[in-house]
């Protein structure tokens, strides 16, 4: 860890393909903070449902937001802070992940259609195929001026994405948020 940093929970969030593991790991090794893949969390059913390229529907995503509801209230116990990747695509679903959460943080990184397509083109090794990316562009609902969201354009390197969101949580430590 190369510096100290109020433990909070992040939810790193946005479409797949949006770079959320990538830019949650580097934050961890920024920060210390435990980290947890949400697609870790899905039940075997979603996974299969995505694996043949069916979109889930709000139903099968409600166990899923549960599980990762779960995980963000055990770290603000704990006190460790922590860093969840969600796509977290509705607010309602933000709403759930956060429903009794003071203080919970998401971090929604904002990518082109076109990057999105191109970066699913390459990912190799992940259950979602590409053909899943208009129906999540479709519910996407981007986080409002009223939600707890920073909002990150990824239009850089993982390295210079992940420092313009250091500076911020620097800014808002020091600001005692």
């Amino acid at each position: 860890m190369s510096e100290h940093f109020k433990p909070r929970v992040l939810v790193v969030m946005g479409v797949s393909g949006s770079g959320k593991s990538s830019i949650a790991l580097r934050l961890r090794d920024e920060t210390g903070w435990p980290f947890q893949e949400g697609d870790e969390l899905h039940p075997k059913d979603n996974v299969a449902k995505m694996a043949a390229g069916t979109p889930l529907t709000d139903e099968d995503r409600w166990p899923w937001l549960d599980r990762c509801a779960d995980w963000i209230r055990e770290r603000l116990e704990a006190g460790s802070g922590g860093l969840l990747t969600c796509s977290a695509l509705r607010k309602v679903y933000r709403d759930r992940l956060g429903e009794g959460v003071p203080g919970l943080q998401f971090l929604y990184l904002k990518v082109s259609a076109e990057v999105l397509r191109e970066r699913l083109q390459r990912r190799r090794g992940h259950y979602m195929p590409p053909s899943l990316l208009p129906s999540q562009l479709a519910t996407l609902e981007e986080p409002t001026t009223d939600e707890p969201a920073l909002v990150v354009p990824v239009e850089r390197t993982v390295d210079e994405t992940a420092a313009d969101v250091l500076a911020v949580l620097r800014r808002l430590d020091s600001q005692g948020k």
